[in-house]
């Protein structure tokens, strides 16, 4: 039940996470570092542009993924998970 933001058009997150909802209560989209942007973009699409469906956003949390760089240091990436749920 969750959808990772990666580098497909944004149109295919937001049909994945629909698809998805069609099923589950609850679905949630996560993004790390540059993709964060776009999660939050999937999110306000579903919500904003779905209103008749009835989606809407449970829960964010927001943390750091400690991920090994191409060096190989380790180093501090942002990551956001949005729920979105059925109303």
């Amino acid at each position: 039940n969750m959808i990772f933001i990666g580098i497909k058009p944004i149109m295919s997150y937001v049909t994945a996470t629909l698809s998805q909802l069609a099923s589950l209560p609850i679905v949630t989209i996560a993004g790390r570092g540059k993709r964060i942007t776009q999660a939050i973009d999937v999110s306000q699409m579903i919500v904003k542009r779905m209103k008749d469906v009835g989606y809407e956003i449970s829960d964010i949390r927001i943390s750091s993924d400690l991920l090994e760089s191409k060096d190989g240091r380790e180093r501090p990436v942002s990551k956001i998970e949005i729920d979105i749920k059925k109303l």
